[in-house]
């Protein structure tokens, strides 16, 4: 079957059976402990401690879900980043019995045939599923396997929340739909209590059952990845050819939920997946290292195709998908980092001998990620593992966490790496004015344009501050005009520059700004510059805007649909 016909299916089925059909909710989830939606059950996760609040007692979906652990595996046969999930759960409407009983009447609806199953074998903190044992055996499930609690206890996502023992089903070997029955929440300490009410929540890949039921011999060759044919040339390695499917399509689904590349959070997620991208298609240099031309050529023309046919190939189900929002992201990604990875390549070439510290500074320099370096060293790091470069990078983390929490703490406009290797006092001082002036750029903004202005990132500087921001369109020079001069009046009024560390809660109440993707702590730091501006932020910040000096506006710019950048400075 088409995996448009098995997603069809599969709800028709479950709808069959009394669940309520409810839409994939947003990759960017409602839970702060977790980046992104990894799984189906997580909008849910809520109705799980408290059932009342279910729209209905029995639930199905098809959700899109995103893995970040899995992104540097990508290219083998199997591992995915963006991947969809077909689920049914139950809030107190049904348990273990009705559950494996739907999961096998399913899969025969779609001309399956269980191989075998696996449950949870029991250990010192939770005990064997007899029941679930019981049903299989009732339903005339012949091989039954007991297993660990590594392979056959799920949860929670995030920190805490519902988890419990499954029930995992196969086929030619591989785990096609794993039942999980929520008997247990998990407290942040790592604590398990009853539930009052136990769950079920199931997950079966898409991508796994339409290779099943296709009889292809991996996810890549089923029909959820037939975007790349005539795009991607033949004669290049398969892994290569696996990592551009995997995250083309990952592109489209996170830009279409609102994602903007960025260095933070999902937004890094997001580069991180476009400049793979570029290395692995469209690098120039890169074919000749392996003596196979000047290059592999996807090109940037082509990647607006493939994400064109993505659109095409999924679009009846995800309306929301937007080709040419992707295309253009990864076009001004395309245009920072081409010259980078030119000269990442080059520098790699010039090495006799490539270690842990030697890698991990093309990756700080020059973005050539691991496997990169492993491929292109020309037998230079044959010593060379992933766990070297992964302690390496390990490590000048923590230096950089260490120097950033030492300076300046928080969260807010944080500085990065090369900030905090300022030279002199002199330098610090001009990136605490231009952090204030920041603060008062965004109050300006929204006083001449309205409270649509909404922070999308930011990055600051010794010489300059770069703000950028939602606006559908570009600024008027006499709006520009009217920022600046609203910014310099705030700094000529000598307003009083003041902190208190309130709940954060509390700080939204007062209508204090806040960066709507940044995770912030229980209590936080408040920044009020007099009437003007009032801010969540980690600082550093002035006593007295008259310190900032003059502001100054150098430019104005689109950086994405939907989002402008200001570049000024001050003094």
């Amino acid at each position: 079957m088409s995996s448009a016909e098995l997603r069809k299916k599969f709800l028709e089925f479950f709808e069959k059976q009394g669940h309520k059909i409810v839409p994939s909710s947003s990759l960017i989830p409602d839970d702060p402990s977790v980046l992104l939606t990894t799984a189906g059950m997580q909008q849910f996760k809520k109705y799980y401690t408290d059932p009342a609040l279910a729209p209905a007692p029995n639930i199905a979906s098809i959700q899109k879900c995103f893995r970040t652990s899995d992104i540097d595996e990508v290219g083998d046969e199997s591992h995915l980043t963006f991947f969809e999930m077909l689920g049914n759960f139950s809030f107190g409407g049904y348990f273990k019995e009705e559950a494996i009983k739907y999961a096998k009447e399913f899969l025969e609806s779609v001309g399956l045939k269980i191989e075998y199953v696996s449950v949870f074998a029991g250990d010192d903190k939770t005990p064997f599923d007899k029941e679930s044992y019981e049903v299989c055996q009732k339903l005339g499930i012949k091989d039954i396997r007991k297993a660990s609690r590594e392979d056959n206890f799920w949860g929670p996502t995030g920190k805490e929340g519902p988890c419990g023992p499954t029930t995992e089903i196969y086929i030619n070997g591989v785990e096609i739909w794993n039942i999980v029955f929520n008997e247990y929440y998990c407290k942040a300490d790592g604590a398990l209590e009853k539930l009052k009410t136990p769950g079920v929540d199931t997950g079966m890949g898409l991508e796994r059952l339409a290779m099943v039921s296709q009889n292809v011999p991996t996810v890549f060759d089923t029909d959820l990845f037939n975007f790349t044919s005539g795009y991607v040339p033949s004669d290049i390695p398969n892994r290569f050819k696996r990592v551009i499917a995997d995250h083309a399509r990952a592109i489209i689904f996170l830009v279409a939920d609102g994602v903007i590349p960025s260095n933070k959070e999902a937004g890094f997620v997001l580069r991180k997946l476009i400049r793979r991208l570029i290395v692995h298609s469209d690098f120039p240099g890169l074919g000749s290292v392996k003596g196979s031309g000047d290059r592999y050529g996807l090109g940037i023309v082509d990647a607006k195709n493939i994400f064109e046919k993505i659109q095409n190939l999924y679009g009846n189900f995800y309306p929301n998908l937007n080709a040419n929002l992707a295309a253009t992201h990864f076009e001004v990604e395309y245009k920072k980092f081409g010259e980078a990875l030119k000269n990442g390549i080059r520098e790699l070439k010039k090495a006799s001998k490539i270690d842990a510290q030697i890698a991990f500074k093309l990756y700080e320099s020059y973005g050539l990620p691991f496997e990169i370096i492993e491929d292109f060293s020309e037998g230079k790091a044959t010593n060379l593992t992933r766990e070297q470069f992964d302690a390496e990078f390990k490590r000048h983390q923590e230096i950089s966490r260490a120097g950033r929490e030492k300076k300046f703490g928080g969260h807010g406009l944080l500085l990065d790496t090369g900030e905090l290797k300022a030279a002199n006092e002199e330098e610090l001082k001009k990136v605490t004015r231009l952090h204030t002036a920041t603060h008062l750029l965004q109050a300006a903004l929204r006083k001449v344009l309205g409270d649509a202005v909404e922070q999308r990132g930011s990055d600051i500087t010794s010489e300059r501050t770069r703000f950028d921001f939602a606006f559908s369109r570009k600024l008027t020079p006499a709006e520009l005009k009217k920022v600046e001069d609203s910014v310099n009046e705030a700094i000529s009024r000598a307003l009083e520059v003041t902190m208190e560390e309130i709940d954060f809660e509390e700080a939204q109440k007062s209508g204090a700004l806040h960066f709507f993707r940044e995770k912030y702590p229980p209590r936080v730091k408040v920044w009020t510059a007099g009437d003007f501006s009032r801010e969540v932020c980690g600082g550093p910040h002035v006593k007295n805007t008259r310190e900032v000096g003059k502001f100054v506006i150098l430019k104005e710019e689109a950086v994405a649909a939907g989002v402008r950048r200001i570049r000024a400075t001050v003094g």
